[in-house]
């Protein structure tokens, strides 16, 4: 059984920690909250935030660098697969709408407190987000190696602009701007790959660039 000096223990308490500043951040803004509001949040000592984090920025920097790494390794494995080009970047898009889907508050804050943070956050962290977008542009360049994506657009500029699309319409959810159902999500994910692949693919018509 764990104690309460146990490694098991202290991965507990770190991350009641960090579910509590999802909600805080979530709900009050990440600007407007102070520790104590994280730690009254958890039911813990104010100290003991703390002792597992120097300040909520490091905080924030757990919550983001956590999700962001997740969303690396799932490209990583998808790029890897036999999938179509179109078929990689709708699981992409799936993975990012399901992933707002069963945590909203998470994504809010991953999406709304990150860049109103961006510019000491950004920063700190270019290399590991500009690792999804390279991921992002190697499964469109391969696919334009190969014929199935026109080379009009360069694979970086279309990896920002399939990313920047997916990020726009979770920020118009979070903002009350689109529906937000069951079928609503499933339509969102269809229309962000419609948008960036019927740009981008090769079609008998149309001269390849």
């Amino acid at each position: 059984m764990a104690t309460a000096r146990s490694p098991a223990a202290a991965a507990d308490k770190r991350r009641l920690i960090l579910d509590a500043a999802v909600r805080v951040f979530a709900r009050q803004g990440f600007n407007s909250c102070r520790v104590s509001d994280i730690a009254d949040e958890a039911g813990v000592a104010y100290g003991l935030v703390y002792h597992y984090f120097r300040s909520k920025d490091e905080v924030l920097d757990t919550l983001f660098l956590e999700r962001w790494n997740v969303l690396l390794g799932v490209i990583a494995e998808l790029d890897g697969s036999e999938r179509t080009p179109r078929e990689k970047l709708l699981a992409i898009t799936s993975f990012i709408v399901d992933s707002y889907r069963h945590d909203p508050e998470l994504m809010k804050v991953i999406i709304v407190e990150v860049t109103r943070a961006a510019n000491t956050f950004g920063a700190t962290h270019i290399g590991v987000i500009q690792r999804a977008y390279q991921r992002i542009a190697a499964i469109v360049a391969a696919a334009q190696a190969d014929g199935s994506f026109r080379s009009v657009v360069s694979a970086e500029f279309a990896a920002m602009a399939f990313y920047g699309a997916i990020e726009q319409v979770l920020t118009s959810w979070i903002f009350g701007l689109l529906e937000e159902s069951d079928e609503g999500y499933e339509r969102a994910k269809d229309f962000v790959v419609v948008t960036i692949c019927d740009g981008l693919e090769a079609h008998s018509d149309v001269a390849s660039a």
